[in-house]
């Protein structure tokens, strides 16, 4: 129903670079990076690799979110219901009083406490699930943990498309809004990291030791992170019930999955062009009219090149001016889209177009400059977000200042 409209109403994150939409704020405007040595995650990369970790541990992490004492809770749901708590506040939603639903995204699931527990729970002799822990293995459980911490009962999904994961839940919830199914949808993602994640992406030979540069010619990968964020979305007659001021519109969004390879993008860019140019058109948007990318830049070799040959194709001379955030945060996976959604509504709200931190030279094969301090002096009005993941799986969204 293209006529519907859907309003974002509350947002909510915890990254390397903030507990809160506020601490967040200040270090984007200050140029301040989360990335930095691993302390947390034990992993015997951690004298050879730097990440955005969340210096928060479980314990602090369970207090913060005042989780039931007697189940176990993933590191993955406790920064899920810690960011979470902030959108909900934000936008006062009870979700006893209005069709709600809750898509959340993620790819770690509860892997980062699995793989500290394997050969105890292996272990016939032991009785270490006694407290639910093997079940948290389950990718879906962080979803059904954090729903029910909120108390989410109307319509419950989990979605795992890579580093798209936590744009397509927004995009489903937007999508569940505009068919009436649902007033409200509580949409985004959670990730913690994990040896896994660490050593897989290690032996893909795409990680960064420094911090990472996106779309610069020295670029020579990325740097992971961890972090949740959520935002609320309500439709046209339930914003005028709940009387919240939106932060912005979602005017458009889509996905393509090109299917070229399970790891990299098409080298001509044609998943992300597509995902781009659709999602402008569903706004009744030009080019022209894009204020801000922020794009998803990862900095490893391919997915810059072929980001950035879709946005030569898309918009010719006159790319708009754009950015990645990832070298504030890492790259986040499955939360990096509701992250990044999270930048958006602020740059909207603040009237703001982040730096793309540790950029010096451009890709000669494209000649592109992202921004490389913060600009505070053009006028925001629509910023695009990109997220594209393993396996072809390409989400945009389109965020408008609400006027």
């Amino acid at each position: 129903m293209p006529g519907k409209r859907v309003f974002i109403t509350g947002m909510g994150i915890i990254s390397a670079i903030g507990t809160g939409v506020e601490e967040t704020l200040v270090s984007l405007r200050n140029n301040a990076s989360g990335i930095g040595p691993i302390e947390i995650v034990d992993t015997l990369l951690k004298s050879k690799l730097i990440a955005g970790e969340i210096k928060v541990p479980n314990e602090k992490l369970a207090e913060l979110t005042g989780v039931k004492k007697n189940a176990y809770y993933t590191r993955t749901s406790l920064l899920g219901i810690a960011a979470l708590q902030e959108a909900m506040q934000m936008s006062k939603l009870d979700p006893s009083r209005q069709k709600t639903g809750f898509i959340n995204a993620t790819t770690v699931g509860g892997m980062s406490d699995m793989e500290k527990y394997y050969f105890d729970l292996v272990d016939p002799t032991t009785k270490s699930n006694e407290n639910g822990l093997a079940d948290c293995l389950d990718c879906a459980d962080c979803t059904e943990k954090i729903a029910d911490h909120f108390n989410i009962k109307d319509w419950i999904a989990t979605i795992s498309t890579a580093c798209s994961s936590s744009a397509n839940a927004i995009l489903y919830g937007a999508r569940l809004i505009k068919s009436g199914q649902l007033d409200v949808a509580v949409c985004g993602g959670t990730d913690a990291l994990t040896r896994f994640t660490l050593n897989g992406f290690n032996s893909l030979k795409n990680i960064d030791a420094s911090p990472c540069m996106p779309f610069d010619e020295n670029r020579n990968g990325l740097n992971l992170g961890e972090a949740a964020a959520y935002v609320i979305m309500e439709s046209e007659e339930q914003l005028q019930r709940s009387g919240n001021k939106p932060l912005a519109e979602l005017s458009g969004y889509q996905n393509f999955n090109e299917a070229f390879h399970p790891t990299a993008p098409s080298p001509n860019g044609e998943g992300a062009l597509t995902a781009m140019q659709e999602t402008i058109q569903m706004a009744g948007l030009q080019p022209a009219d894009i204020s801000y990318i922020n794009v998803h830049g990862t900095a490893t070799l391919n997915n810059d090149l072929s980001e950035g040959i879709a946005l030569k194709r898309l918009f010719g001379e006159n790319v708009p001016l754009f950015s990645s955030t990832k070298p504030f945060t890492g790259h986040t996976l499955a939360a990096a889209g509701a992250v990044e959604t999270v930048f958006s509504l602020l740059s909207l709200q603040e009237q703001i177009i982040y730096a793309n931190l540790n950029f010096k030279s451009p890709m000669p094969e494209l000649g592109l400059y992202p921004v490389t301090s913060l600009q505070t002096d053009k006028a925001v009005m629509h910023v695009l977000s990109n997220s594209f993941g393993f396996g072809g799986n390409n989400a945009s969204l389109l965020f408008s200042k609400y006027v």
